[in-house]
C-alpha cells in the first residue's frame, strides 16, 4: 500500500490550506519575538549603570555592619546590623549627611 495521494487529490483542501497559512505565520511572529528579546536583552544589559554607581565612602554609625543597599532619588538608605539590632540609616545623596535612622525591631 502506498501512502501516496491519487493524482485527483494532489492540492490540500481549503481548510487545511487555512491552517498552513496560520501554522507558518505564527512561528514567522515567534522567530522575530525571539529575536527582539535577545536583541532587548543584549542592548540593556550592555547599557552603563553610571547613574546607579555607589558612594566613595559611608559613615555608619559606631559598631555597625552594612548588610544591604538601597537608593532613591535624592537619598540612599544602608541596612546596618549591630550589638542594638538593626536599623536602616538614610542619607543625602548629594553630601552623605545622615537624614534619618530608622531602628528595626
Amino acid at each position: 500500500m502506498s501512502d501516496a495521494l491519487p493524482e485527483d487529490q494532489t492540492e490540500l483542501p481549503a481548510s487545511l490550506k487555512f491552517l498552513k497559512a496560520l501554522v507558518t505565520i505564527l512561528t514567522g511572529v515567534m522567530i522575530l519575538g525571539v529575536v527582539v528579546i535577545i536583541f532587548l536583552l543584549v542592548t540593556r544589559l550592555t547599557q552603563s549603570n553610571a547613574a546607579f554607581a555607589l558612594p566613595d565612602q559611608i559613615t555608619l554609625p559606631d559598631g555597625s555592619t552594612a548588610t544591604a543597599y538601597t537608593r532613591g532619588s535624592d537619598w540612599f538608605a544602608v541596612v546596618t546590623t549591630s550589638e542594638d539590632g538593626e536599623s536602616i540609616v538614610i542619607y543625602d545623596l548629594d553630601g552623605g549627611t545622615q537624614r534619618q535612622e530608622i531602628k528595626v525591631d
